[in-house]
């Protein structure tokens, strides 16, 4: 299954329009995937918590993995697929403001990106974090299976 096969990734949306779907539901755990507007070629998870949007970067690894931005020291969790990370954070206590419980799924295709360059090709594995988005945060002891790579 491909980015582009999950109904929750809407591709490149603006971050207001993100607020916007994720606060009509308006239901702790909604939650979408969309693509960064400020580091080309990143994705965003955004979750909907008491009326505030948490935005999380998904980074992508030279590997082809995917993991959540995490604050300095903490481990990062990879996933083979976007699929996987989704599962995941579905259960409670893996550091994030709260567990993904509702997925708002787009109406047709996502919204294409700008594609880019191979000359333009970013490092992902280097990213600042920064103000607009938040860390990972340690996660509760859970089951050592979901933890891939370490």
């Amino acid at each position: 299954m491909s980015l582009w096969d999950l109904k929750v990734y809407h591709g490149s949306i603006s971050k207001q329009t993100c607020e916007q779907l994720l606060s009509k539901k308006g239901k702790d755990g909604t939650f979408l995937i969309r693509d960064s507007e400020t580091i080309q070629g990143t994705l965003c998870l955004c979750v909907y918590k008491q009326k505030v949007v948490y935005t999380y970067r998904i980074l992508q690894s030279h590997s082809g993995y995917y993991t959540l931005q995490a604050s300095a020291g903490v481990q990062d969790i990879l996933f083979k697929t976007m699929g996987e990370l989704i599962k995941t954070y579905k259960r409670s206590g893996q550091g994030l403001s709260t567990q993904l419980r509702y997925g708002v799924k787009r109406k047709g295709q996502p919204q294409h990106r700008h594609v880019q360059d191979e000359d333009e090709t970013p490092n992902y594995e280097d990213v600042e974090a920064s103000a607009v988005y938040v860390a990972v945060l340690p996660s509760v002891p859970h089951h050592p299976a979901s933890m891939i790579g370490m």
